[in-house]
Protein backbone atom coordinates (compact mmCIF):
# COMPACT_ATOMS: atom_id res chain seq x y z
CA UNK A 1 0.00 0.00 0.00
CA UNK A 2 1.15 3.50 -0.79
CA UNK A 3 -0.13 6.30 1.79
CA UNK A 4 0.88 9.96 1.41
CA UNK A 5 0.71 12.50 4.54
CA UNK A 6 0.52 16.32 3.71
CA UNK A 7 1.53 18.09 6.59
CA UNK A 8 1.87 22.23 6.78
CA UNK A 9 4.47 24.01 9.27
CA UNK A 10 3.13 26.52 11.02
CA UNK A 11 3.78 29.73 13.90
CA UNK A 12 3.47 28.24 17.53
CA UNK A 13 0.06 29.94 18.18
CA UNK A 14 1.69 31.09 21.45
CA UNK A 15 3.55 33.45 19.15
CA UNK A 16 3.25 37.36 19.21
CA UNK A 17 1.97 38.09 16.18
CA UNK A 18 2.15 41.32 13.69
CA UNK A 19 0.86 42.07 10.84
CA UNK A 20 3.79 42.07 8.07
CA UNK A 21 4.65 45.36 6.24
CA UNK A 22 2.05 44.71 3.43
CA UNK A 23 -0.59 44.13 5.59
CA UNK A 24 -2.05 40.79 3.88
CA UNK A 25 -0.13 38.14 6.26
CA UNK A 26 1.50 38.26 9.54
CA UNK A 27 5.32 38.97 10.15
CA UNK A 28 7.32 35.94 9.93
CA UNK A 29 10.31 37.24 11.82
CA UNK A 30 10.92 35.88 15.14
CA UNK A 31 8.49 33.35 15.25
CA UNK A 32 8.99 29.49 16.56
CA UNK A 33 7.69 27.01 14.33
CA UNK A 34 6.04 23.83 14.66
CA UNK A 35 4.04 20.73 12.76
CA UNK A 36 0.41 21.80 12.46
CA UNK A 37 -1.60 20.41 15.02
CA UNK A 38 -4.47 19.09 12.79
CA UNK A 39 -1.67 17.20 10.47
CA UNK A 40 0.00 15.56 13.98
CA UNK A 41 -3.17 13.73 14.00
CA UNK A 42 -2.90 12.98 10.38
CA UNK A 43 0.70 11.54 10.28
CA UNK A 44 0.08 9.33 13.23
CA UNK A 45 -2.82 7.93 11.37
CA UNK A 46 -1.24 7.11 8.23
CA UNK A 47 1.91 5.50 10.49
CA UNK A 48 -1.09 3.38 12.13
CA UNK A 49 -2.07 2.23 8.98
CA UNK A 50 1.23 1.47 7.30
CA UNK A 51 2.17 -0.88 11.28
CA UNK A 52 -1.42 -2.57 10.40
CA UNK A 53 -1.10 -3.12 6.99
CA UNK A 54 2.54 -4.48 6.91
CA UNK A 55 3.67 -4.11 3.32
CA UNK A 56 3.23 -0.67 2.80
CA UNK A 57 5.65 2.91 2.15
CA UNK A 58 4.38 5.90 3.59
CA UNK A 59 5.81 9.72 2.19
CA UNK A 60 5.45 12.52 4.07
CA UNK A 61 4.87 15.96 1.69
CA UNK A 62 5.23 19.76 2.57
CA UNK A 63 5.33 23.10 0.93
CA UNK A 64 7.43 25.99 2.14
CA UNK A 65 10.47 27.56 2.52
CA UNK A 66 13.78 24.94 3.37
CA UNK A 67 12.31 25.90 6.77
CA UNK A 68 9.79 23.14 6.80
CA UNK A 69 11.89 20.91 6.16
CA UNK A 70 13.05 20.52 9.91
CA UNK A 71 9.30 19.72 10.62
CA UNK A 72 9.47 17.19 7.92
CA UNK A 73 11.73 15.78 9.88
CA UNK A 74 9.52 15.63 12.88
CA UNK A 75 7.20 13.25 10.57
CA UNK A 76 10.10 11.05 9.18
CA UNK A 77 10.99 10.21 12.63
CA UNK A 78 7.42 9.25 13.67
CA UNK A 79 7.18 6.74 11.35
CA UNK A 80 7.50 8.04 7.82
CA UNK A 81 9.50 6.21 5.38
CA UNK A 82 10.70 9.47 2.86
CA UNK A 83 10.25 12.60 2.76
CA UNK A 84 9.48 15.28 -0.58
CA UNK A 85 9.77 18.89 -0.09
CA UNK A 86 7.96 21.40 -2.77
CA UNK A 87 10.38 24.59 -2.00
CA UNK A 88 7.99 27.90 -2.35
CA UNK A 89 9.40 30.95 -0.44
CA UNK A 90 6.09 32.34 -0.82
CA UNK A 91 3.38 29.64 -0.26
CA UNK A 92 2.06 31.74 2.28
CA UNK A 93 0.48 33.76 -0.28
CA UNK A 94 -1.23 31.11 -2.56
CA UNK A 95 -4.82 30.34 -2.00
CA UNK A 96 -6.07 27.03 -0.90
CA UNK A 97 -6.71 26.09 -4.68
CA UNK A 98 -3.25 26.71 -5.61
CA UNK A 99 -2.06 24.52 -2.87
CA UNK A 100 -4.11 21.69 -3.42
CA UNK A 101 -3.57 22.07 -7.13
CA UNK A 102 0.36 21.65 -6.27
CA UNK A 103 -0.27 18.26 -4.31
CA UNK A 104 -2.77 17.06 -6.92
CA UNK A 105 0.63 17.44 -9.23
CA UNK A 106 2.24 15.61 -6.84
CA UNK A 107 0.00 12.62 -6.43
CA UNK A 108 -1.10 12.20 -9.56
CA UNK A 109 -0.20 8.98 -11.60
CA UNK A 110 2.25 7.93 -8.55
CA UNK A 111 -0.78 5.60 -7.00
CA UNK A 112 -1.38 6.39 -3.82
CA UNK A 113 -3.92 4.21 -1.88
CA UNK A 114 -4.40 6.18 1.39
CA UNK A 115 -3.78 10.13 1.39
CA UNK A 116 -4.07 12.05 4.70
CA UNK A 117 -4.62 16.10 5.31
CA UNK A 118 -5.03 17.75 8.70
CA UNK A 119 -8.66 19.30 8.61
CA UNK A 120 -7.34 22.83 8.30
CA UNK A 121 -4.50 24.49 9.17
CA UNK A 122 -4.09 26.75 12.25
CA UNK A 123 -2.83 30.00 10.70
CA UNK A 124 -5.52 29.89 7.61
CA UNK A 125 -8.17 27.45 9.39
CA UNK A 126 -9.48 27.13 5.69
CA UNK A 127 -10.50 23.88 5.74
CA UNK A 128 -10.23 23.49 1.94
CA UNK A 129 -6.97 22.01 1.07
CA UNK A 130 -8.08 18.72 1.93
CA UNK A 131 -10.77 18.06 -0.12
CA UNK A 132 -9.80 20.05 -2.81
CA UNK A 133 -7.24 17.76 -4.10
CA UNK A 134 -9.28 14.61 -3.32
CA UNK A 135 -11.62 16.52 -6.28
CA UNK A 136 -9.07 17.48 -8.11
CA UNK A 137 -7.64 14.04 -8.49
CA UNK A 138 -11.42 12.07 -8.93
CA UNK A 139 -10.86 10.64 -5.42
CA UNK A 140 -13.75 9.42 -2.64
CA UNK A 141 -13.04 12.03 0.55
CA UNK A 142 -14.71 11.91 4.35
CA UNK A 143 -13.63 14.97 6.41
CA UNK A 144 -13.39 15.68 9.89
CA UNK A 145 -12.49 12.40 11.09
CA UNK A 146 -12.84 11.22 14.40
CA UNK A 147 -12.30 7.75 13.84
CA UNK A 148 -10.47 5.67 11.33
CA UNK A 149 -10.64 1.80 10.44
CA UNK A 150 -9.00 0.09 7.41
CA UNK A 151 -10.26 -3.52 6.38
CA UNK A 152 -10.60 -5.28 3.03
CA UNK A 153 -9.67 -2.13 0.80
CA UNK A 154 -12.29 -0.14 2.94
CA UNK A 155 -12.22 2.89 5.13
CA UNK A 156 -14.82 3.10 7.82
CA UNK A 157 -14.69 6.71 9.59
CA UNK A 158 -16.60 8.48 11.89
CA UNK A 159 -16.43 12.38 10.83
CA UNK A 160 -18.13 15.08 12.97
CA UNK A 161 -21.14 16.83 12.25
CA UNK A 162 -22.82 19.73 14.19
CA UNK A 163 -23.71 19.65 17.29
CA UNK A 164 -21.97 16.74 18.73
CA UNK A 165 -23.58 14.42 15.90
CA UNK A 166 -20.88 11.87 13.91
CA UNK A 167 -21.92 10.26 10.65
CA UNK A 168 -20.70 6.63 9.69
CA UNK A 169 -19.10 7.05 6.37
CA UNK A 170 -17.24 4.48 4.28
CA UNK A 171 -15.57 4.23 1.06
CA UNK A 172 -13.31 2.20 -0.90
CA UNK A 173 -9.68 2.80 -1.65
CA UNK A 174 -8.07 4.96 -3.14
CA UNK A 175 -9.32 7.52 -0.87
CA UNK A 176 -8.32 10.69 1.21
CA UNK A 177 -9.56 12.10 4.28
CA UNK A 178 -9.06 14.94 6.13
CA UNK A 179 -8.03 14.33 10.22
CA UNK A 180 -9.85 16.19 13.22
CA UNK A 181 -7.96 16.72 16.51
CA UNK A 182 -8.54 13.74 18.58
CA UNK A 183 -9.03 11.43 16.11
CA UNK A 184 -5.78 9.53 18.37
CA UNK A 185 -2.97 10.02 20.26
CA UNK A 186 -0.09 11.48 18.44
CA UNK A 187 3.51 9.51 19.85
CA UNK A 188 6.63 11.73 20.40
CA UNK A 189 9.64 10.50 18.14
CA UNK A 190 12.23 8.69 20.31
CA UNK A 191 15.92 9.02 20.43
CA UNK A 192 16.50 6.11 17.80
CA UNK A 193 14.17 7.35 15.34
CA UNK A 194 14.97 10.85 15.14
CA UNK A 195 18.76 9.09 14.59
CA UNK A 196 17.45 7.44 12.05
CA UNK A 197 15.09 10.25 10.34
CA UNK A 198 18.46 11.52 9.57
CA UNK A 199 19.36 8.99 7.41
CA UNK A 200 16.14 8.83 5.50
CA UNK A 201 15.48 10.33 1.93
CA UNK A 202 13.91 13.83 1.83
CA UNK A 203 13.72 15.34 -1.81
CA UNK A 204 12.89 18.43 -2.93
CA UNK A 205 11.78 20.17 -6.23
CA UNK A 206 10.81 23.38 -7.00
CA UNK A 207 7.15 24.97 -6.81
CA UNK A 208 7.77 25.70 -10.30
CA UNK A 209 7.42 22.13 -11.59
CA UNK A 210 3.86 21.57 -9.80
CA UNK A 211 1.74 24.67 -9.92
CA UNK A 212 -0.28 24.42 -13.15
CA UNK A 213 -2.98 26.87 -12.34
CA UNK A 214 -3.71 30.39 -11.14
CA UNK A 215 -5.28 31.73 -7.80
CA UNK A 216 -8.89 31.86 -7.48
CA UNK A 217 -8.73 34.69 -4.11
CA UNK A 218 -6.65 37.29 -3.34
CA UNK A 219 -5.53 38.48 0.21
CA UNK A 220 -6.43 41.82 0.02
CA UNK A 221 -5.47 42.84 4.41
CA UNK A 222 -4.68 41.44 7.10
CA UNK A 223 -5.62 43.03 10.19
CA UNK A 224 -6.10 42.52 14.50
CA UNK A 225 -9.82 43.01 15.03
CA UNK A 226 -10.92 46.42 16.42
CA UNK A 227 -11.29 46.17 20.20
CA UNK A 228 -14.74 47.20 21.28
CA UNK A 229 -16.37 48.48 24.60
CA UNK A 230 -17.39 45.85 27.11
CA UNK A 231 -21.38 44.72 27.64
CA UNK A 232 -23.14 47.32 30.43
CA UNK A 233 -24.79 45.34 32.95
CA UNK A 234 -27.65 46.14 34.75
CA UNK A 235 -29.04 45.71 38.80
CA UNK A 236 -31.79 46.23 40.54
CA UNK A 237 -35.35 45.32 40.33
CA UNK A 238 -37.03 44.01 37.42
CA UNK A 239 -39.33 46.89 36.98
CA UNK A 240 -36.09 48.75 37.62
CA UNK A 241 -33.87 47.02 35.10
CA UNK A 242 -37.19 47.18 32.46
CA UNK A 243 -37.30 51.25 32.95
CA UNK A 244 -33.54 51.03 32.47
CA UNK A 245 -33.22 49.09 29.30
CA UNK A 246 -36.01 51.05 27.35
CA UNK A 247 -33.95 54.08 28.50
CA UNK A 248 -31.58 52.98 26.50
CA UNK A 249 -32.37 52.03 23.74
CA UNK A 250 -34.14 55.41 23.33
CA UNK A 251 -30.73 57.21 23.69
CA UNK A 252 -27.96 55.12 22.69
CA UNK A 253 -30.15 53.19 19.73
CA UNK A 254 -32.64 53.57 17.07
CA UNK A 255 -34.92 50.88 18.16
CA UNK A 256 -38.18 52.94 19.30
CA UNK A 257 -36.76 56.03 16.24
Amino acid sequence: MKILVCIKQVPDMESKFKVNAAGTWYDEADLAWRMNEYDEYAVEQAIRLKEQVGDSDLTVLSIGSKRVQETMKKALAMGCDRGFHINDDLAQQKDPFEIASIIAEFVRNKGFDMIFTGMQSQDRSSGQVGVLVAELLNLPSISTIVEFAFADGKVNAKRELEGGTRALVSCTIPALVTCQLGLNTPRYPTLPNIMKAKKKELLSCDVTEMLKVEAWQETVKTYFPERKNGGLVLEGEVNDLADQLIKILKEQTAVFA
